[in-house]
């Protein structure tokens, strides 16, 4: 029987996200400007970005799907669906010090959770223009992002 974990360290390699947005403007100024990721290709209706060392394509859609959920995580209320980046603690920091200074809305307000235990992690949720949700996660050890 194989190892179904053998070489993800290994071969870790970009992902790629495809997701709708309304507004290729608002869209540009959010990555690129607030969140900082430089711009790839792009057209008339969509736009590659570098979202740290991933693709994420943004694509403009006239009308987004509805479908939206939400998940209670520490008594708080996590959207569903939502995507995001691991940062190191000192990233994600100067992220969320970025973005208060953008005046981001935030969904989930910056915050550790699991302080002292296995798993102790920074999160932040927040939306980008179109509605979209984002969560930027750290780990002061990366051998815990998936330890029980």
């Amino acid at each position: 029987m194989a190892d179904k974990n053998i070489g993800l360290r290994d071969i870790l390699r970009p992902f790629h996200l495809a997701f709708p947005v309304d507004d290729l403007a608002a869209t540009r100024h959010f990555y690129g400007d607030i969140l900082g990721c430089s711009e790839g290709r792009s057209s008339d209706h969509w736009i590659d970005f570098n979202f740290f060392g991933h693709q994420i394509v943004a694509h403009l859609v006239e009308e987004k799907s509805s479908l939206t959920a939400v998940s209670e995580v520490d008594a708080k209320t996590v959207p569903l669906p939502h995507f995001g980046i691991i940062l190191s603690p000192v990233n994600w920091q100067k992220l969320a010090n970025r973005l208060r200074v953008a005046n981001a809305q935030f969904i989930i307000e910056p915050y550790t959770r699991f302080k002292g235990e296995v798993g102790e992690q920074s999160t932040m949720f927040l939306r980008d223009p179109a509605g979209n949700a984002l969560e930027f996660k750290a780990f002061g050890n990366d051998d815990q992002i998936f330890a029980q």
